[in-house]
């Protein structure tokens, strides 16, 4: 197959668990590679070509109650508590992200923002044909909606530095695999702003 042009049709950009604990010495529960501030701090500017190029932007939070009814397996592996009501770390980043008033919000009681979620019903509203992804985890949250954007057939593109992983091995492999189901899917922040001009160009 000849290698897809880096934005498809309509783009939206999917902000995945940028929460306030991205900002905190301490992101409770759950392990994180070295820059992994840096990487979400990049992420700003991918949110603000987005808003200036006109194109849909969607916050993704995982939030749990506190009555952990709704983690399922979630802490059967290396996770602890993450993630929950009322905590200061688990509210959307709104405020370091720049959010505005026409942007979406869709809260997820799993991994990928498809699971259980409105998601769908608004990508159709939207008319979405290309998904860019920001946020993390790399290799959790990020890629797991990926995969389940790559097989309802959406072109999927994810900005290797405005994303974060649980390790860097671990962010590096996802990387990887996500660039096996969609070759030319990883891009860097100067590489998606580029291409959010040239559409903002192309639509003046």
């Amino acid at each position: 197959m000849p290698r897809q042009p880096t934005l498809v049709g309509n783009p939206v950009l999917l902000v995945i668990d940028i929460q306030k604990s991205a900002f905190m010495d301490h992101k409770a529960g759950i392990p994180c590679m070295p820059g992994y501030r840096d990487n979400m701090e990049r992420a700003r500017r991918v949110v603000d070509a987005a808003h200036d190029a006109a194109i849909p932007v969607v916050f993704i939070q995982e939030i749990h109650r506190r009555d952990r009814i709704d983690y399922g397996r979630e802490l059967d592996g290396t996770e602890d508590i993450h993630c929950m009501e009322g905590e200061p770390g688990t509210p959307v980043a709104f405020d370091e992200m720049g959010r505005q008033p026409g942007d979406y919000y869709v809260p997820k009681r799993r991994y990928s923002a498809f699971f259980g979620t409105e998601l769908e019903i608004l990508l159709k509203g939207l008319k979405a044909q290309t998904l860019i992804l920001v946020g993390g985890m790399t290799d959790v949250c990020v890629h797991y909606t990926f995969v389940d954007g790559h097989q309802h057939d959406y072109y999927c593109r994810v900005v290797g530095d405005c994303v974060g992983g649980t390790s860097i091995a671990a962010h590096e492999a996802s990387l990887n695999a996500m660039e096996y189901l969609q070759e030319g899917a990883v891009l860097s922040a100067d590489q998606i702003v580029a291409a959010l001009a040239e559409a903002r160009a192309a639509a003046a």
